[in-house]
């Protein structure tokens, strides 16, 4: 059977960047860590049962937004921890539910509501949730609910 993993270049901090990923994203997990000597050549590690290997490739080769990792979390509560998990130490919040790192990886952190009120078949409906939705960094779940039900 095939399988497809998403292979990220650091220049030197793989290790580091995954030990973050596994502390703010809850059952997160790490796979392996392969070392030459005493260098950490790539690691392995599971988030949300996808699996990622990242390589310190000793270039830097930084990463853009045309690459990210959407994260559909249950709660506000688990968009706001791992919103604010992910930006800590030198993150920067974008638009629309997109941040970018510390390390440069762009994520989209968004509750499993936002598709439900962005594509309900009623247009008008959609229309103000999606409206809601490119207005905010963050997506806030209530505020989009407001809206869509046009008490925003």
């Amino acid at each position: 059977m095939q399988s497809a993993t998403p292979f990220l270049w650091f220049k030197d901090s793989a290790e580091e960047a995954m030990r973050h990923y596994l502390a703010v994203v809850p059952g997160a997990k790490e796979v392996a860590v392969t070392k030459m000597g005493d260098h950490v050549l790539s690691v392995e590690f599971e988030i949300l049962g996808q699996h990622f290997v990242a390589l310190n490739g000793n270039e830097d080769h930084p990463f853009n937004e045309s690459f990210s990792i959407m994260l559909s979390c249950d709660t506000q509560e688990e968009v706001d921890a791992i919103w604010d998990g992910l930006l800590k130490e030198g993150g920067e919040p974008l638009m629309c539910g997109w941040l970018k790192d510390k390390y440069g990886l762009t994520w989209q952190v968004i509750p499993k509501q936002l598709m439900g009120l962005i594509s309900d078949p009623d247009p008008e409906r959609s229309g103000r949730a999606m409206k809601a939705m490119r207005q905010m960094v963050k997506i806030d779940v209530a505020a989009l609910e407001a809206a869509a039900n046009g008490e925003a």
